[in-house]
């Protein structure tokens, strides 16, 4: 069966058009908040913490201790930092965002052979977002999807062929980042008063915990103020790692308010997702966030989510973490069951606000 024929907001974008078609305006209630990207990252107030990570491995435990700590209150308190001098070197960085920058440079029909096919559950591929939930509502980008890590478990037959060293640096950085995530669980179990290992055995260890990367392309929009890249969610992972073109959009849901994350030269911003918040029983957070766009420029942004597997492990706040004064704030669950869980939360959320 060929899969289902999608328009491609890219389309949309070098069409000409001046009004977004109406599938992709938000909801009353969520326009109210939507402002200019570029004024709202200039304004003062609360900033997304940067955690340098070049005294994790300290000799002096003093400076080690410190250093976790700043980690594990950035982890309490926001659920999202922005991670510098974390070991991958910049120079890999910089072909990463080329080599997926010129994927997405190639003409529509060129990246429209890597297609995947949603309605049989193929997600891996180009996409864009097909319409899952009652409300009908779209999002303005095109993605790329694929699993990049444990390297027995990719299928390369999927990757881009263009440029010809996109396979390479994706690898070299999929390698690199697991043992970035490694070392963030040993700090986070460590400062949850578990032996360091325990947080990685949990989510699956180097054998189970699969490494997503979703390449975000966010075109130019002709209304900005009308809609979403990326609706407000929170992330089902474990950890989520992120990095981008340098152009704002990431916007994050904090003390009531929607707060724009700046952008941080040769950073990744690590998110805490819910496994590890579940895991923590909330101590750690998974935080609300969207991302914007703009009329003036792309947005690219490469997002690797560390996953448990979805049916192997039970996810439960840790017996060690659960009291009779902090009972256990969530459910026994499998990784798959979470997802199905807040998939229908959101159908039943939408349905309602069509009615």
């Amino acid at each position: 069966m060929a899969p289902t024929v999608v328009e491609r907001v890219e389309s949309l974008s070098t069409s000409g058009i001046q009004s977004i078609p109406k599938e992709y305006v938000r909801p009353k209630e969520e326009l109210e908040n939507i402002g200019n990207v570029f004024e709202e990252e200039k304004k003062d107030g609360p900033q997304v913490p940067t955690i340098d990570l070049k005294e994790i491995d300290s000799p002096d435990e003093f400076v080690r201790a410190n250093c976790r700590e700043k980690l594990r209150k950035a982890a309490e308190e926001w659920g999202v930092m922005h991670l510098v001098n974390h070991g991958i070197p910049d120079e890999l960085l910089n072909q990463l965002k080329t080599a997926g920058a010129e994927f997405f440079s190639l003409p529509v029909e060129e990246k429209e052979k890597y297609a995947n096919d949603q309605t049989t559950g193929n997600v891996q591929g180009y996409g864009s977002k097909l319409a899952n939930n009652a409300s009908g509502q779209l999002e303005w980008e095109d993605y790329f999807f694929h699993l990049i890590f444990p390297e027995d478990k990719r299928d390369l037959s999927i990757w881009p062929k263009t440029p010809s060293y996109y396979t390479e640096v994706t690898s070299d950085y999929a390698r690199r980042l697991r043992v970035l995530a490694s070392k963030v669980l040993e700090v986070l179990s460590l400062e949850l008063g578990l032996e360091e290992g325990r947080l990685e055995k949990e989510v699956g260890g180097m054998e189970e915990l699969l490494l997503q990367m979703k390449i975000n392309y966010y075109p130019k929009c002709p209304q900005p103020e009308l809609a979403l890249g990326v609706e407000a969610h929170t992330d089902v992972s474990s950890l989520t790692f992120l990095v981008h073109n340098m152009v704002p959009g990431l916007q994050l849901f904090y003390q009531d308010k929607w707060i724009t994350a700046k952008c941080v030269p040769d950073s990744i911003l690590m998110h805490i997702g819910d496994t590890i918040e579940i895991l923590s029983n909330g101590k750690f957070k998974s935080i609300l966030h969207r991302g914007l766009v703009n009329k003036e420029k792309v947005r690219i942004s490469w997002a690797v989510f560390c996953e448990p597997p979805k049916e192997k492990i039970i996810l439960k706040p840790l017996p060690e973490l659960v009291t009779e004064t902090e009972p256990a704030l969530f459910p026994p669950r499998t990784f798959a069951q979470h997802l199905h869980h807040k998939l229908f939360r959101k159908d039943q959320e939408a349905a309602a606000q069509s009615k």
